[in-house]
């Protein structure tokens, strides 16, 4: 028997291809080449301003690319297409959570909409709390009653309900302090892996890039400067601007270290 083609090998299933999106004339990003295969894992990183939430709202079909154009599976990406937007799961900064809807209403929204059954929305919702470390006690409490990390966990909990291809996070554990980003980052490896979705992760922080991503791409002023592993950025930056960003990244004791 073969062995399983890794994820370079496997065939896109998200892509941009010369993509280009202009803001009052003004190009905010690209010319962008980008591709995720099926069951791959991308971070996006880079400085504020540099696209990258622009990046994913051209994958999620929110906005249109002014050139170039979206692949999603090998057919470009029409906007308004809710049935492609239903197997794409979107994560927020900050959860996004309605104040009005307990956690389990929040979770449920979108397939109580779509007519399913409570019982099969309920063992759903479940599953998929404790896949995502998220107490059952907590189901019915309010998003002003949850900490940052609870409403984090629901907003994942939302976006993987009915259980989409593509998973997109936008800055997901941003707001977070860092005990609890360190916990959700262990946690959101572990259901990456078990799950096997194909994600696009955008993040400020490196490590946490290198901890949730198998491939990095680095955005600066809406071009992507350098793709590849933490390694490739690290020991082969292909622009002084990587190395800059790297070298900014350092922990608070290797900065001691290098003092003392």
């Amino acid at each position: 028997m073969s062995a399983p083609a890794s994820a370079a090998a496997r065939p896109a299933l998200l892509e941009l291809r010369r993509a280009v999106k202009r803001h009052r004339g003004r190009a905010v990003l690209g010319p962008v080449d980008l591709s995720v295969a099926r069951g791959g894992t991308l971070a996006v990183v880079g400085p504020s301003g540099a696209g990258k939430t622009t990046l994913l709202t051209l994958l999620l079909g929110l906005t249109e690319p002014d050139e170039g154009e979206v692949r999603f599976d090998g057919a470009p990406l029409a906007r308004g297409d809710l049935a492609l937007r239903r197997r794409i799961g979107y994560v927020v900064q900050g959860g996004g959570l309605f104040p009005h809807l307990t956690a389990e209403g929040n979770a449920g929204l979108v397939a109580r909409w779509l007519g399913w059954e409570e019982a099969r929305l309920r063992a759903r919702v479940a599953e998929l709390a404790e896949l995502a470390r998220l107490p059952a006690d907590l189901l019915g409490r309010y998003p002003a009653q949850l900490s940052g990390g609870q409403a984090q966990r629901v907003a994942l909990v939302r976006a993987l309900v009915l259980d989409p291809e593509v998973l997109l996070l936008d800055e997901p554990l941003g707001a977070l302090d860092p005990v609890t980003r360190a916990d959700l980052q262990d946690d959101l490896a572990a259901a990456f892996a078990r799950l096997g979705k194909t994600v696009v992760l955008v993040t400020h922080d490196l490590a946490e890039a290198a901890l949730l991503g198998g491939r990095i791409a680095v955005l600066r002023e809406g071009l992507v400067v350098q793709e590849g592993t933490i390694e490739d950025l690290a020991r082969r930056p292909a622009d002084p601007f990587v190395t800059r960003f790297v070298r900014a990244q350092r922990s608070p004791l290797d900065s001691l270290r290098e003092r003392t």
